[in-house]
C-alpha cells in the first residue's frame, strides 16, 4: 500500500508497505529496521518482539552513551529525559501486535520515552502522522523473513 505521494526529502517517510518489507523514502527494506524523521536507515537483526531487549531499545532510542545517575533513586523526581531523546518509540511486531514484557520498556518509561507497540502497518501509518507534526518519534519496524 502506498502511503505519501509527495514528502520532503530530508525526512524519513514511509512511503509504502506491504507483506515482508517496507518503504522508506521509496528505498524497500525486507529486513527489520530503526529510524527517526532525520538520519540513516539502520538494520534491526530481530525478526521477532521476542528478541527486543532493554539494551536493544536502549540503541533504537540512541541513549546507549547516557548513563542515569546512580544516587537518582534518592530524589522523589523522575529523571530528566536526555535532550537526544525521542519522545516516543513506536515497535512495530509485524503481521500482529505482540507486547514486551514490562523489564523491557521499564527504563524508557523512566526516562519519560513513551513506547507504543502495535502491528507494523499501524505503526507504519502512526509514525508519518507523528513525523509530520514534528514529534521526536523513532520507529523499529520488524520483518519476518519469507519461509
Amino acid at each position: 500500500m502506498q502511503l505519501q505521494r509527495e514528502h520532503n526529502p530530508a525526512m524519513n517517510a514511509i512511503t509504502a508497505y506491504g507483506e515482508g518489507y517496507v518503504a522508506i523514502n521509496f528505498q524497500n527494506h525486507d529486513h527489520s529496521i530503526f529510524f527517526s524523521p532525520e538520519g540513516p536507515v539502520q538494520d534491526l537483526a530481530i525478526q521477532s518482539a521476542s528478541e527486543l531487549t532493554a539494551v536493544l531499545l536502549r540503541r533504537i532510542a540512541g541513549l546507549e552513551s547516557v548513563q542515569q545517575d546512580p544516587m537518582a533513586f534518592l530524589d522523589d523526581a523522575p529523571p530528566a529525559r536526555p535532550d537526544n531523546a525521542p519522545e516516543l518509540i513506536l515497535i512495530g511486531t509485524g503481521q500482529r501486535q505482540h507486547f514486551l514484557h514490562p523489564a523491557v520498556t521499564q527504563e524508557m518509561l523512566q526516562w519519560g520515552i513513551g513506547v507504543e507497540i502495535m502491528d507494523t502497518q499501524a505503526a507504519a501509518r502512526t509514525y508519518n502522522i507523528l513525523m509530520a507534526e514534528g514529534r521526536k518519534v523513532v520507529a523499529a519496524l520488524l520483518i519476518q523473513e519469507k519461509a
